[in-house]
């Protein structure tokens, strides 16, 4: 089963073939697969916010909190999988215009797979930076379209036609089911209120504005 990850980032045509022999053989083999490899962002994720943070300004560290860490990576992995299963509904929707007859369980099964390049995205949450975020989500998402469009049509055992048409409506809707589900996600984290922390770590034997001694007022 874990397999197919190094397959799908190597030899994505041969890893559709195998992820689609074996869900013929072994039909919830996606469900270890999905429910692992969704933890790699979510650790990632608390250990870059509560142990790496991040820096604003020169010579500040922000972190989380504790508990805020905690629940922003908890949000974060019950986030990917109501996606996961969002989107494999919409997906076995529209199966029906593409003569395309998968089950629920194989659609999600599709969804994970094509999700890996979003799974190893997440060491980037390692060290939380707006650079490193940009980087990694941009190839990450370059990555899981090649899978969309490779695998969409072996998979789903349609011809290469309709696949090309299916992958790009399943693309354009799995935009929309990322983004309103990553902003409710960080709107929920808000509302229970994050606490942070900061570490300045400038030179304490300076002193500061207020610590520096007056001169004395000159007598006339």
């Amino acid at each position: 089963m874990f397999n197919h990850f190094t397959h799908l980032m190597t030899r994505p045509d041969q890893a559709w073939l195998e992820i689609r022999r074996n869900q013929q053989d072994d039909g919830n083999g996606y469900l270890a697969y999905l429910l692992v490899l969704t933890l790699l962002p979510a650790v990632c994720l608390f250990i870059g916010t509560h142990l790496v943070g991040w820096s604003l300004v020169d010579q500040e560290r922000i972190r989380l909190a504790t508990g805020s860490a905690l629940l922003l990576s908890t949000l974060l992995y019950l986030s990917i999988l109501l996606g996961v299963l969002i989107m494999a509904g919409f997906l076995r929707w529209m199966s029906r215009s593409f003569e395309a007859h998968p089950t629920f369980a194989q659609c999600i099964a599709f969804v994970a797979y094509t999700c890996t390049p979003f799974f190893i995205a997440g060491l980037g949450a390692l060290y939380p930076t707006r650079a490193v975020a940009i980087v990694v989500l941009l190839l990450a998402g370059l990555h899981a379209t090649y899978l969309l469009y490779v695998g969409l049509p072996t998979f789903m055992r349609i011809d290469s036609s309709r696949g090309l048409l299916y992958g790009s409506a399943a693309l354009g809707v799995g935009l929309l089911v990322l983004v309103n589900v990553k902003v409710g996600m960080i709107l929920l984290w808000l509302a229970m209120g994050p606490t942070y922390e900061r570490d300045i770590s400038a030179d304490q034997s300076a002193p500061t504005l207020q610590e520096q001694p007056r001169e004395a007022p000159v007598e006339r």
